[in-house]
């Protein structure tokens, strides 16, 4: 059984898809997707009959693209990745760097199975399908997306640690374009595994992808920050943004400083006693860097800076 992995023997939590389980969902889709095509065509037959040839066909194509290739694309993209025939088998359609995928990866993915699917009843899809490592169809090629099985065992996949509370919204002006996917699932693999390797491995792993991320995106990491804390509250910046986008949550709130109480006039203080008595507090513990008064260490696993 594959799964992803770089070039740093970091391995990622998602198994891709191979043909036999991608031909179920796509047989599928094209007889749930073939029995709309009928049922419309029949009432556009009906409909019409007074008209001509000429507008009799162009009806035709337009209904063969818009249920043939509109609906497909419109199914994934509303349902990020997962179309009838997937969600039956459990397969799910995602970025390479394991992400959401937009509408422009399900129109490529669309138009393309045109071609590899349509007009030759899908021998190149099989054909690319067993070609490549992952199982990948020449959609999935040019769309830069790779389906993958949801259902998986428990405990085989690996969350995306949180970023540490003090850069949560920190960088969220930050300008992610030009960071490529591969980069994103370098960072993601790094991050879920990051408490397996090796310290010193990890921390030049850490600061080599630190650096090519600050240059993707012209902004350095803020001078004290980890460089795993730095990945983790950017990625969970990029996290933040995907879920507004797809499903229009709202954006993660940023810690502001809280406004400082005016000062009140001090209460007149009753007459002094011959032996006031002192009250007598706690002791303080003593402040733990990186850690509360029972020894315990951040939930995000990260240290503030000194």
């Amino acid at each position: 059984m594959s799964e992803l992995v770089t070039g740093d023997a970091v391995v990622l939590g998602l198994r891709p898809a191979k043909l036999p389980s991608r031909a179920l969902a796509l047989a599928i889709d094209l007889v749930a997707v073939g029995s709309v095509f009928v049922l419309v065509s029949i009432g556009l037959a009906i409909a019409t009959v007074t008209l001509d040839e000429a507008a009799v066909a162009a009806v035709t194509v337009a209904t063969f693209l818009l249920v043939l290739v509109g609906a497909p694309v419109a199914v994934e993209t509303l349902s990020h990745g997962r179309s009838l025939g997937k969600l039956a088998c459990g397969l799910r359609v995602v970025r390479d760097d394991g992400g959401p995928i937009r509408f422009r990866h399900a129109l490529v993915r669309g138009a393309m199975g045109m071609v590899e699917i349509l007009a030759t009843l899908g021998a190149v899809a099989a054909v690319a399908s067993l070609v490549s490592a992952r199982g990948r169809r020449l959609g999935d090629v040019f769309a830069g997306t790779l389906v993958v099985r949801e259902r998986v065992p428990a405990g085989r996949a690996a969350a995306v640690p949180p970023p540490p509370p003090w850069l949560v919204g920190r960088f969220a002006g930050l300008d992610l374009s030009a960071v490529p996917d591969d980069l994103w699932l370098a960072v993601r693999q790094y991050l879920t595994r990051m408490h397996q390797l090796d310290a010193v491995v990890g921390r030049d792993m850490s600061q080599r992808l630190a650096g090519e991320l600050a240059a993707r995106t012209g902004v350095p990491a803020p001078v004290g920050v980890p460089a795993a804390a730095f990945l983790a509250a950017v990625v969970h910046e990029r996290q933040a943004r995907d879920a507004r986008r797809a499903f229009g949550a709202t954006p993660a709130a940023v810690p502001t400083a809280h406004p400082v109480p005016r000062a009140h006039p001090a209460p007149v203080s009753p007459p002094a006693q011959a032996h006031p008595v002192q009250p007598v507090l706690p002791e303080r513990a003593p402040e733990v860097q990186g850690a509360d008064a029972a020894g315990r260490t951040p939930s995000s696993g990260f240290v503030p800076p000194a």
